[in-house]
Parts: structure tokens; sequence; C-alpha cells
């Protein structure tokens, strides 16, 4: 065997800033989050990806493979992709939303195209929305290295949540139940 090794993950409590949600547009609340003004994504510290670029329909993470990532077959893990996949495409569905309306994944179909390793390099993984609507939203992702070679893609659909009430309590209870933002 090798030479053990390891890693601290810190971060903040990620139910600081979610009250925020109710008071920001998705796009508001998410570049708020990347420009360091409201806690971070806990998520995202422990796989060691964050933002690259955040627009309107439009979300990129970037992430650079490490052993830690690894599977016992010496390739990076495909739930790291797949959680790349669901930020980015629920990311990009979250920008197109108004103060107040939140969403959660309620299904995401990846496909792996080719394995990723750490001589890969930074890898991007571009979510795009397709459609947001009253209670459905669909979005588009692509995983790729900094030659533009593909990786994977994916799909989702995400159930939006509109406030009857326009009540913050029920927001943030729901985040606590593990809904997302």
């Amino acid at each position: 065997m090798g030479a053990e090794r390891s890693r601290t993950v810190s971060w903040q409590d990620p139910l600081v800033g979610a009250g925020a949600a109710g008071e920001m547009s998705g796009l508001e609340f998410l570049r708020a989050i990347s420009r360091g003004e409201l806690s971070g994504v806990p998520m995202a510290d422990l796989m060691g990806f964050g933002f690259h670029e955040i627009e309107e329909g439009r979300v990129v993470f970037e992430c650079v493979p490490a052993e830690y990532h690894y599977n016992p077959i010496g390739t990076v893990h495909g739930g790291l992709a797949a959680t790349l996949f669901d930020s980015a495409m629920g990311c990009a569905v979250h920008t197109m939303l108004p103060a107040g309306v939140g969403y959660t994944t309620v299904e995401l179909k990846v496909n792996f195209l080719r394995p990723i390793t750490v001589r890969t390099g930074r890898i991007l993984c571009e979510g795009k929305t397709i459609h947001v609507g009253g209670r459905l939203a669909t979005a588009e992702a692509r995983l790729l290295d900094e030659a533009g070679k593909l990786y994977g893609h994916a799909t989702t659909t995400c159930m939006i949540f509109r406030e009857e009430t326009g009540g913050k309590a029920s927001r943030a209870a729901r985040v606590g139940e593990g809904g997302k933002l």
C-alpha cells in the first residue's frame, strides 16, 4: 500500500445565507455566493469545485480532478461528474428565478463518454436552461476539458417552488429539510 494521504475540508453554515435567497433573484443570489458575500456551498467545498461563470440561464463550474476524486479502478468517480452536472444545471435554472422562488432536481440523466483522471487537468461543466415554466424547468450540461474535449453530457428536470403565501419561513424550512435553493 502507498503512503496515507489526508485532506481537510472547512465550510460555513449554509443556512446563514439561505434567508437571502428569498430576498434576491436566483442570479443575484448565486453571484453573491460567488463573490463571497454569502456563505459558500459545502458540497462544492467538499468536492473541490467552484463557480467559473454565472449569467442568466447559464452557469459554468470548474474543477481540477485530484486523487481524492478517484474510484478503486484508478479514474475519477462518476459521482464527481454527476455532482457537477446537477449543480451546473440546477444553478442555471436558479438564475432564471425571481426572489422567493426555489427549485429541486426531480430527474437527472447522465452520459459518461470517457474517463477523467488527474492528467485530464481542469474541467469545466457548463449548464444551460432549456425551458423554465411555472412548475417545471429543464436544462442540459456538458463536461469539457480546457481543450474542448467532451467527457460527458446530461439533462435534468427541476420542480419549481413558487411560494403561495410569499413566506420566507417555509422556504428556509424546506432548505433545512434538504430542498435546494
